[in-house]
Protein backbone atom coordinates (compact mmCIF):
# COMPACT_ATOMS: atom_id res chain seq x y z
CA UNK A 1 0.00 0.00 0.00
CA UNK A 2 1.36 3.42 -0.95
CA UNK A 3 1.52 5.72 2.09
CA UNK A 4 2.57 9.02 0.51
CA UNK A 5 1.51 10.54 -2.79
CA UNK A 6 3.55 13.73 -2.91
CA UNK A 7 5.47 14.00 -6.21
CA UNK A 8 8.64 15.07 -4.37
CA UNK A 9 11.05 12.79 -2.52
CA UNK A 10 9.71 10.98 0.54
CA UNK A 11 12.26 8.62 2.10
CA UNK A 12 14.09 7.50 5.25
CA UNK A 13 10.95 6.04 6.90
CA UNK A 14 11.36 5.13 10.58
CA UNK A 15 8.70 3.31 12.63
CA UNK A 16 7.90 4.67 16.08
CA UNK A 17 8.60 2.18 18.89
CA UNK A 18 4.86 1.55 19.36
CA UNK A 19 4.34 1.00 15.62
CA UNK A 20 1.66 3.69 15.36
CA UNK A 21 3.65 6.43 13.59
CA UNK A 22 6.25 6.75 10.86
CA UNK A 23 8.78 9.60 10.79
CA UNK A 24 10.30 10.35 7.38
CA UNK A 25 12.22 12.88 5.33
CA UNK A 26 10.44 14.76 2.54
CA UNK A 27 11.55 17.33 -0.02
CA UNK A 28 7.97 18.54 -0.55
CA UNK A 29 8.59 21.78 1.39
CA UNK A 30 11.27 22.76 -1.13
CA UNK A 31 14.20 22.47 1.25
CA UNK A 32 13.80 19.13 3.06
CA UNK A 33 12.02 18.56 6.35
CA UNK A 34 11.18 15.81 8.82
CA UNK A 35 7.56 14.69 8.81
CA UNK A 36 5.51 12.24 10.83
CA UNK A 37 2.37 10.37 9.82
CA UNK A 38 0.10 7.67 11.14
CA UNK A 39 1.07 4.13 10.15
CA UNK A 40 -1.68 4.11 7.50
CA UNK A 41 -0.26 7.28 5.83
CA UNK A 42 -2.87 9.66 7.23
CA UNK A 43 -2.22 12.87 9.17
CA UNK A 44 1.14 13.83 7.57
CA UNK A 45 2.66 16.67 9.61
CA UNK A 46 5.82 18.68 8.97
CA UNK A 47 7.69 18.58 12.29
CA UNK A 48 10.73 20.69 11.49
CA UNK A 49 9.26 23.31 9.12
CA UNK A 50 12.54 25.22 8.94
CA UNK A 51 14.12 27.06 5.98
CA UNK A 52 17.28 24.92 6.28
CA UNK A 53 17.64 21.27 5.26
CA UNK A 54 16.45 18.67 7.85
CA UNK A 55 16.57 14.88 7.36
CA UNK A 56 17.33 11.45 8.86
CA UNK A 57 14.84 11.13 11.74
CA UNK A 58 15.40 8.51 14.46
CA UNK A 59 12.97 7.72 17.29
CA UNK A 60 14.02 7.54 20.93
CA UNK A 61 13.23 4.13 22.49
CA UNK A 62 10.26 5.56 24.41
CA UNK A 63 8.87 7.33 21.32
CA UNK A 64 8.86 10.71 23.08
CA UNK A 65 11.68 12.29 21.04
CA UNK A 66 13.29 12.22 17.62
CA UNK A 67 16.85 12.98 16.60
CA UNK A 68 17.50 14.41 13.14
CA UNK A 69 20.20 15.96 10.97
CA UNK A 70 19.99 19.63 10.06
CA UNK A 71 22.00 22.36 8.34
CA UNK A 72 20.45 25.18 10.37
CA UNK A 73 23.81 26.06 11.99
CA UNK A 74 25.77 26.23 8.71
CA UNK A 75 26.90 22.59 8.72
CA UNK A 76 25.32 19.21 9.39
CA UNK A 77 24.46 18.82 13.09
CA UNK A 78 22.50 16.30 15.16
CA UNK A 79 19.46 17.78 16.91
CA UNK A 80 16.81 16.27 19.13
CA UNK A 81 13.21 17.43 19.45
CA UNK A 82 10.01 16.30 21.06
CA UNK A 83 7.96 13.88 18.95
CA UNK A 84 5.54 16.73 18.14
CA UNK A 85 8.40 18.83 16.68
CA UNK A 86 8.72 21.20 19.63
CA UNK A 87 11.90 22.14 21.51
CA UNK A 88 14.66 21.40 18.96
CA UNK A 89 18.12 21.27 20.58
CA UNK A 90 21.56 21.09 18.93
CA UNK A 91 23.24 18.10 20.58
CA UNK A 92 26.53 17.88 18.66
CA UNK A 93 27.34 21.61 18.25
CA UNK A 94 30.57 21.10 16.32
CA UNK A 95 32.08 22.80 13.26
CA UNK A 96 32.46 19.44 11.46
CA UNK A 97 29.60 17.56 9.83
CA UNK A 98 27.63 14.99 11.81
CA UNK A 99 25.14 12.55 10.34
CA UNK A 100 23.03 9.42 10.82
CA UNK A 101 22.20 9.26 14.51
CA UNK A 102 20.68 6.35 16.38
CA UNK A 103 19.58 6.09 20.02
CA UNK A 104 21.00 3.65 22.55
CA UNK A 105 18.49 1.24 24.08
CA UNK A 106 18.22 3.22 27.32
CA UNK A 107 17.58 6.48 25.43
CA UNK A 108 20.40 8.30 27.22
CA UNK A 109 22.89 8.49 24.36
CA UNK A 110 23.09 8.94 20.61
CA UNK A 111 25.55 7.25 18.28
CA UNK A 112 26.38 9.17 15.10
CA UNK A 113 29.00 9.54 12.41
CA UNK A 114 31.17 12.62 11.96
CA UNK A 115 34.02 13.76 9.75
CA UNK A 116 35.72 15.84 12.46
CA UNK A 117 38.85 13.66 12.34
CA UNK A 118 39.40 13.82 8.59
CA UNK A 119 37.28 10.79 7.75
CA UNK A 120 33.91 9.47 8.95
CA UNK A 121 34.13 7.96 12.45
CA UNK A 122 31.48 6.91 14.97
CA UNK A 123 30.95 8.82 18.19
CA UNK A 124 28.61 8.49 21.14
CA UNK A 125 27.18 11.51 22.98
CA UNK A 126 24.72 12.10 25.81
CA UNK A 127 21.38 13.46 24.63
CA UNK A 128 22.27 16.63 26.57
CA UNK A 129 25.41 17.06 24.44
CA UNK A 130 27.81 15.98 27.19
CA UNK A 131 30.30 13.14 27.43
CA UNK A 132 31.30 12.62 23.81
CA UNK A 133 33.19 9.38 23.20
CA UNK A 134 34.96 8.39 19.98
CA UNK A 135 34.01 4.78 19.17
CA UNK A 136 36.05 4.05 16.03
CA UNK A 137 39.61 4.99 15.08
CA UNK A 138 40.71 3.79 11.67
CA UNK A 139 41.39 5.11 8.20
CA UNK A 140 38.22 3.61 6.68
CA UNK A 141 34.93 5.53 6.77
CA UNK A 142 32.62 4.30 9.54
CA UNK A 143 29.07 5.44 8.86
CA UNK A 144 25.35 4.83 9.48
CA UNK A 145 25.34 3.26 12.94
CA UNK A 146 22.41 1.12 14.06
CA UNK A 147 21.80 0.27 17.70
CA UNK A 148 20.67 -3.25 18.43
CA UNK A 149 20.20 -4.10 22.12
Amino acid sequence: MRLTTDPDTDNEPRWSPDGLKIAFYSGRSGNGDVYVMNADGSNQVNLTNHPEFDCSPAWSPDGMKLSFVTERDGNLEIYTMNADGSSPVNVTNNSADEFASTWTGDGLRLIFDTDRNGNWELYSIGTDGANQVRLTTNSADDEYPVWRP
